[in-house]
């Protein structure tokens, strides 16, 4: 496959199945993973989204793979191997905050992940457990490096404790990998477990300066702020009906990437390295105190479709049309 055939976004990352455990201990089963749900609402933005992962030949592997194929997201040639698709259990307090238990595997093939290798994306987006987690997130490391060179880098921690070993051993990593990005979102919750001493909104800032040409923090319900090197910028929580929180982070993650892309800030179209252009523009935009037009913009759309994946249950980001676009 050439680059011109393969020209949109590849992500990087697990696709697993969500169990929800509800307040009145209930279960429902759904896929999820967060770069997977990532890729998904990509794809249901309209944008041209492949993902590379790890899934199983099972029937939960199948459902997965189903879920991503009616929003538009192809699998990468390897993303499926023999054996069972991982799981993830969330439990839902009464206000919809879910907390996780994992029972995953990542070890993608290195044909999952080629495309990167080959620098044929215009686009890269990776993170969570993914980035994270042995034996894989070598590999992981390794595609961001390579396609670095001519395509713009998105990155989101997600970090899942449970999975990790201390802040300090993590922290070189994490912080190798945002200096590769030209866009990092995170959340409070990962700042704060990452540097238990600092404020999270200091992290930011600095990391601002570190490599990427935008961070946002992202802080629940109260919306988000935004740090570039120009300046920063608040951006305010949509106040909806919350049924819970599974997937919002995920959905902001897809708003932005999208609407960076519709503003020329992130490369998604074919060409030469179009990320070198992509990068520069961004740069641009980001090397004043205050937010240009295009990046206010993609910033609110981030916010709105965070918000409307919180009026529904699980991983389900909206549609453009579900958005009014």
């Amino acid at each position: 496959m050439t680059p011109e055939a393969f020209a949109g976004v590849l992500v990087i990352g697990e696709a697993l199945t969500d169990v929800l455990v509800l307040p009145d201990g209930g279960e429902v089963a759904r896929p999820g993973g967060s770069p997977a749900n990532v890729a998904l609402g990509l794809g249901r933005l309209g944008r041209r989204a492949w993902l590379g992962t790890h899934i199983g030949d099972d029937s939960l592997g199948k459902e997965v793979h189903a879920r991503l194929a009616d929003s538009g997201v192809r699998l990468t040639e390897g993303s499926v191997q023999d054996g069972a698709t991982s799981s993830a259990t969330a439990r839902l307090d009464r206000a919809g905050s879910a907390t996780y238990a994992f029972d995953i595997r990542w070890a993608p093939a290195r044909s999952a992940v080629l495309p990167a290798l080959a620098g044929m994306p215009s686009h890269l987006h990776t993170g969570s457990i993914a980035a994270s987690l042995a034996p894989g997130a070598d590999l992981v490391l390794a595609a961001v490096r390579e396609a670095h060179g001519s395509a713009t880098i998105s990155y989101d921690p997600n970090l899942r404790p449970a999975l990790l070993s201390g802040p300090e051993v993590e922290r070189p990593r994490i912080e190798n990998l945002v200096s590769l990005s030209d866009v990092v979102k995170a959340s409070e919750e990962d700042l704060a477990w990452l540097y238990p001493t600092r404020a999270p909104e200091d992290v930011a800032r600095e990391w601002a300066t570190a490599g990427p040409a935008l961070v946002v923090l992202t802080l629940g319900a109260d919306g988000a702020h935004a740090y570039w090197r120009g300046g920063d910028m608040a951006v305010p929580g949509r106040r909806v009906e919350v049924v819970d929180t599974v997937g919002a982070g995920d959905a902001f993650m897809a708003g932005l990437l999208s609407g960076l892309m519709t503003r020329g800030l992130l490369a998604e179209g074919p060409g030469p390295a179009p990320g070198k252009q992509a990068r520069q523009t961004l740069h641009r935009a980001t090397a004043t105190p205050g937010a240009t037009p295009e990046l206010a913009s993609a910033l609110d759309l981030a916010a709105h479709v965070a918000a409307l994946t919180c009026t529904r249950e699980g991983a389900d980001p909206p549609t453009l049309a579900e958005l009014g676009i």
